[in-house]
């Protein structure tokens, strides 16, 4: 009895997390979304004390294992012929990198905003309000993907993103609301 009961709840949890995906799948064909993803894997941890922007031989990069999960997850989106508009990065290397290899024929533009976000909280407040303003500006007809850092992604929506997940998000007058979420493995 306990095997028959245990095998329908995973039934059922099969079966919502699949609703949800669909879900999730079919608001990205509709377009309009802003969606937030966080580079890949990289090397380490942290970035070096030599750090600059713009020079990638300073900074913690992709590993082969983020090249590759950023391969994936793009062939995921084109596999299902969702229409990106625009994407966007920070300025690090690892998450232009990551969008570079996502997405080979849409323009890539860097976004300040999407930054690695500095401990002042000022400045945190700055970048947070660049992003929404962005979000808020953005229609379609296809998706706007943002891929950053997860702590920015975090701040935004209060919810740490999972390895190669896209939150998929829409701006409210207060803040963001998160419509969707999808693991792209």
């Amino acid at each position: 009895m306990l095997a028959r009961i245990f095998t329908a709840l995973l039934f059922f949890a099969f079966c919502s997390t699949a609703g949800a995906t669909e879900a999730a799948w079919a608001k990205l064909a509709d377009g309009g979304y802003t969606v937030l993803i966080a580079h890949t894997h990289t090397q380490g941890t942290g970035d070096p004390a030599i750090f600059k922007l713009g020079d990638c031989s300073t900074q913690r990069n992709l590993s082969g294992r983020g090249r590759q999960e950023a391969q994936r997850m793009g062939a995921r989106l084109d596999a299902r012929a969702v229409a990106v508009d625009k994407v966007l990065t920070s300025q690090w290397c690892r998450t232009h990198n990551t969008a570079e290899i996502m997405f080979r024929d849409v323009k890539i533009e860097e976004f300040p905003a999407l930054n690695s976000l500095s401990a002042e909280g000022a400045d945190r407040e700055a970048q947070s309000e660049a992003v929404l303003k962005q979000i808020r500006s953005f229609y379609g007809p296809g998706n706007q993907v943002m891929i950053t850092h997860p702590e920015n992604i975090e701040a935004l929506t209060g919810r740490a993103p999972r390895p190669r997940e896209a939150i998929i998000v829409t701006a409210t007058e207060n803040g963001i609301n998160i419509a969707a979420r999808l693991i792209l493995h």
